[in-house]
């Protein structure tokens, strides 16, 4: 019974996430308190939610800083100049401007926001894209590819998913995967590449100074425009060498991730904007943003204590490890990153990452597999998982390239499909993933 339990509670949870009956944060609270109580648990609920909460506090504390910090960092300016130079490097060159925009989309989702990634490299790129002839698509796909990738940081969403779904430091599966992600960047380059000579077979190169081209920030590329009020020029340095100390921190573990970002914010917001008024401000700006992820995170903490508080997780995983051959437990990382691929498209991350991946993780220990194995191979699908029409920021993108949803698929799947697979390939062969 406790079998059925849960499975019909993650088909409940993932319907109504899909059908849109229930945002994920009101079906990650609900659902699972309405099964707690037909199986009977009703007087271990709140303990249940309590522990599960406690468990992902530190990811929703990291979460939160690190949202406030990378927001700080682009309304500070760290990214304008980065979007000027790849204006000021491609000379109406497609191959060029192809590669400039796949490296922009790169560096600017560091944030872990493909929202505020989009917006900032379709706001520098489409007008060339737009007077130079070069099909919007193109833009779409490398913007996407780049997005999709980067987004593999532990303040980006999945990682940050598949930590709290798996109780795990979400270093633990960021770190071994940086090589995998520097794998896929030379791909991303290489596809804008492949796409960009096909641009300049079928248009050739322009004169940029021939054309009317905007900047990203308003005016021509060689003007200066009066910056925004929250913009810090003068601090540029400081900024980029603050949030380089940062990186080299984060990937050497030197603190843990949530207490690396609270206090790098910290030192931010007193450099950048001094003044209580300025820095009330700042974070007014971005409370939307904090709050739609953490809250969401908490939630999860609820789903994710009551699953495992009831034993429905234990439940699944014995059924799932009876489903699976012995001769196939051995590739079970390998089998997770595979379905990762259909799963986070067909479904959301939180159905997947709360509800699937706390099963596959089970049956992967009773074959000798550690969660952090199963839980890098989970990240695979993530190539592919911002193509999903489930996924909101997807719509902003094809609005801002001006391309149609369905074309926009079309062409990039193929190389999303191909950048999955060459994420697999190399996790498989440097180890991060394991075959046997």
């Amino acid at each position: 019974m406790l079998t059925i339990l849960a499975y019909s509670m993650i088909i409940v949870f993932m319907a109504l996430i899909m059908t849109n009956k229930l945002s994920a944060l009101l079906a990650l609270i609900l659902v699972p308190v309405v099964f707690a109580l037909i199986g009977g648990f009703g007087s271990e609920i709140g303990p249940m939610m309590l522990d599960g909460i406690r468990n992902l506090a530190p990811t929703g504390v990291m979460l939160l800083f690190a949202i406030l910090y990378f927001g700080l960092m682009i309304d500070a300016g760290l990214f304008d100049p980065v979007a000027k130079t790849v204006l000021g490097l491609v000379h109406g060159d497609p191959v060029r401007i192809v590669i400039g925009t796949a490296i922009l989309a790169t560096v600017v989702s560091l944030d872990g926001d493909s929202s505020t990634s989009y917006i900032i490299t379709t706001t520098a790129m489409m007008p060339l894209y737009r007077r130079l002839g070069i099909n919007p698509l193109i833009a779409a796909c490398v913007i996407m590819l780049a997005a999709g990738n980067t987004n593999l940081t532990p303040w980006g969403g999945p990682t940050a998913r598949a930590a709290s779904a798996l109780h795990l430091d979400a270093n633990d599966l960021f770190v071994p995967l940086v090589p995998t992600m520097v794998a896929c960047f030379l791909f991303v380059i290489g596809v804008a590449y492949i796409l960009g000579r096909r641009e300049r077979a079928r248009i050739g190169t322009i004169d940029l100074r021939e054309l009317d081209v905007q900047a990203p920030l308003g005016g021509r590329i060689d003007t200066a425009e009066p910056l925004p009020p929250e913009r810090r020029p003068k601090l540029l340095y400081v900024n980029l060498a603050l949030t380089l100390l940062l990186m080299v921190c984060l990937l050497s573990g030197l603190l843990p991730l949530p207490v690396l970002f609270m206090i790098f914010f910290a030192i931010a917001m007193v450099i950048n904007y001094p003044s209580p008024a300025l820095q009330k401000e700042r974070i007014a700006a971005h409370a939307p943003n904090v709050l739609a992820v953490v809250s969401l995170i908490f939630a999860a903490g609820i789903f994710t204590g009551i699953l495992s508080g009831t034993g429905m997780v234990d439940a699944m995983a014995r059924s799932v490890i009876y489903l699976i051959p012995d001769w196939a437990g051995g590739f079970l990382p390998l089998i997770t990153a595979i379905v990762s691929v259909p799963f986070t498209f067909f479904i959301s991350n939180d159905a997947f990452y709360f509800g699937i991946l706390p099963i596959l993780s089970e049956a992967g220990a009773k074959f000798g597999h550690s969660a952090e194995a199963i839980g890098r191979a989970s990240l695979v699908g993530q190539q592919v998982h911002l193509l999903s029409p489930l996924v909101a920021s997807t719509y902003l993108l094809v609005g801002l390239c001006g391309v149609d949803f369905g074309a926009h698929l079309r062409f990039t799947l193929p190389w999303a499909l191909c950048s999955a697979t060459v994420m697999l390939i190399f996790a498989v062969v440097i180890g991060v993933i394991p075959i046997t």
